[in-house]
């Protein structure tokens, strides 16, 4: 669900629990807004275009904006709701999120529906609903198994001798299983993640304006300057230089 890490929350509308009692049979016609539920305990079937998605202690829902849905109480149960905004469209029909230790989702929604009270929270409660799709889209199968390359990626982008059987040692698998979770999560090769990474470290340095070309070079994990440049250029459409000229943080 690497679409999670990539959402931009504009609002928290609700925070409630739903009491869903077996037998329950309810039509939801065309949704305010997205959803994320999560289940204390019983269980809920979702049924929608001719799929149905089950909601348990092992699996929270998104909720698709727009939509209408059936739902059908097979347990009774309570569901913790928070109905959000986004900036951009997220899906289009009803996702099963794989959940470790729900008690630890649980605690976070009942920490945000305690700070909720009070406006003035509102960013701390924005971070915890951060917290959370980020473990949800980290505990996706293919995702939790490259993590441990991710991680080290992240101290160690700057490798210019980095390669794909390293990434792979880290998640004790082989390199073509590596690279084919990885595609399957990213959308892209390992080789291409990196180098996005070091382009977005460059725009850094040189919008600062503290390094000179050569020094981001390095500290960004090309090889040279030359290879840096040419990489660069292909990404942004701009030079090194080109950039920093247009965009160097200038104090007022």
């Amino acid at each position: 669900m690497n679409m999670l890490n990539k959402i931009v929350v504009t609002n928290i509308r609700e925070l409630f629990t739903v009491s869903s009692p077996k037998g329950r049979f309810e039509k939801m016609k065309n949704r305010k807004c997205y959803g994320l539920s999560f289940c204390m305990e019983g269980q809920i079937t979702y049924a929608h275009n001719g799929k149905t998605v089950v909601s348990d202690r092992e699996h929270a829902v998104i909720l698709p904006k727009g939509k209408c849905y059936t739902i059908y109480g097979d347990k009774s149960g309570l569901f913790p709701v928070i109905n959000f905004d986004c900036l951009d469209f997220l899906c289009d029909t009803i996702l099963a999120l794989p959940v470790q230790n729900p008690e630890t989702y649980i605690r976070d929604y009942e920490q945000m529906k305690a700070l909720s009270l009070f406006e003035e929270n509102r960013a701390k409660i924005m971070s915890i609903f951060y917290n959370i799709l980020h473990r949800l889209s980290s505990q996706n199968t293919s995702c939790a198994v490259i993590m441990p390359a991710i991680k080290y990626l992240e101290h160690n982008y700057q490798n210019p001798n980095l390669t794909n059987a390293m990434l792979a040692q880290q998640c004790n698998i082989s390199e073509i299983y590596f690279r084919k979770l990885f595609a399957e999560h990213y959308k892209t090769t390992p080789k291409q993640y990196i180098i996005d990474i070091r382009i977005s470290k460059a725009k850094q340095l040189l919008a600062d304006g503290i390094y000179k070309m050569n020094a981001v070079s390095e500290r960004c994990g090309f090889s040279n300057p030359y290879h840096f440049c040419r990489v660069f250029k292909k990404k942004t459409g701009l030079t090194p230089s080109q950039y920093m000229q247009q965009n160097r943080i200038r104090l007022p």
